[in-house]
């Protein structure tokens, strides 16, 4: 797993402030492959503005139920749905590189962390969209203090 390095994440208030609300909060992660440095805008709504034709960001949210907070995520497996194999690594890479993903998060939104210190025990769920089935579906991905 790739560590965060905090000078490589920028993070940008959109209609929201530090510590609140908690819903709607909603989280955009994009990157640059040329210069490794990652982009989280957190807001009430996602920062579609800021999403490339590579689709390779990952969107979460805050969500309530039933046994209280979750962290919702979701990413688009495919760019193209007719070639299975570019959707197999997009995949593959989505896996790899989300634990920094939801480091980024933590760290980008710690402010609202220390503020609610309970949302560091919630559960964390990564929503896969992809036409191939079994590239689809949902994992379990711990909770937001194991991204510390």
């Amino acid at each position: 797993m790739n560590r965060l390095a905090p000078a490589k994440l920028t993070t940008k208030l959109r209609n929201v402030t530090r510590t609140e609300p908690i819903i709607p909060r909603r989280y955009t992660l994009t990157h640059s492959d040329e210069t490794a440095k990652l982009f989280l805008s957190i807001g009430q709504e996602y920062a579609y503005d800021e999403i490339t034709a590579m689709r390779d960001e990952v969107l979460a949210e805050w969500c309530w139920t039933m046994n209280g907070y979750k962290l919702c995520g979701f990413v688009q497996i495919d760019l193209s749905p007719t070639n299975k194999l570019q959707s197999v690594t997009r995949f593959s890479i989505f896996k790899r590189e989300l634990p920094l993903v939801l480091e980024a998060i933590r760290f980008g939104d710690r402010r609202l962390f220390e503020q609610y210190p309970f949302l560091d025990y919630s559960d964390i769920y990564i929503h896969y969209s992809s036409v191939y089935s079994e590239l689809s579906g949902c994992e379990y991905w711990g909770i937001p203090r194991n991204y510390i």
